[in-house]
């Protein structure tokens, strides 16, 4: 009984370990950086292609994390299959934000036909909760603590940047100053986590022993 729970908290130790790098970190401020600079981008490139032009950032971005794992981070850790309690976990997890997220789309296009009658604080407070929910689900499923605090920044930014357009006249919502805080946050704590990581975590030494070496 103990070898199995010692086992059972070995691999949420090394699944907990996956976003120990702070590679994710960086990986998810593109959300928040997307609602920074798109608003930037609307006027020049139109409301669409402001969007639109992120899905390659997306992938490029998604590309040097995969490269930075393959080459720098697994020859430190190596690799962990998990168990089928596991893997059964991330299916719900998976599972729950494609409904989650259909759910938002629709609420989202409701929003957007309705977008003149309602208020600046209503629009950013459903905004808010969106991150919130996400967020935490996310947290809960990939027991993934530090998305937590996100999805808590996340949720007050809509907030504070339409305080900051109805009280100060800032462009564009307040979102490039809140949003674009928020992932300057997160790109800090993932630079921070992934140097931390490197130093804890050195190449494991594969020179080979020196022949003839004696013990004086």
């Amino acid at each position: 009984m103990s070898q199995k729970i010692s086992l059972k908290e070995a691999e949420r130790k090394a699944f907990r370990f996956t976003f120990q790098d702070g590679l994710w970190d960086i990986f998810i401020s593109f959300f928040p950086l997307q609602f920074a600079i798109g608003p930037l981008l609307s006027p020049i490139m139109g409301d669409f292609w402001s969007s639109a032009i992120f899905l390659p950032v997306w992938g490029l971005a998604y590309l040097a994390i995969w490269l930075v794992r393959k080459y720098v981070v697994k020859p430190r850790i190596g690799m962990v299959k998990y168990g089928s309690a596991r893997r059964l976990r991330l299916a719900r997890f998976t599972l729950i934000m494609l409904l989650g997220n259909l759910a938002i789309f629709a609420l989202g296009i409701v929003v957007y036909v309705n977008f003149t009658t309602l208020s600046g604080v209503l629009i950013a407070a459903i905004l808010g909760l969106f991150w919130l929910i996400g967020f935490s689900m996310a947290a809960y499923f990939l027991d993934y603590p530090r998305l937590y605090f996100y999805g808590l920044l996340l949720s007050v930014s809509p907030l504070v940047g339409e305080w900051l357009y109805s009280t100060y006249g800032v462009a564009h919502h307040g979102f490039p100053v809140t949003f674009g805080f928020s992932a300057g946050v997160m790109i800090l704590s993932g630079l921070v986590t992934f140097v931390r990581f490197l130093r804890d975590n050195p190449l494991p030494d594969t020179e080979p022993p020196i022949q003839g070496a004696s013990n004086a």
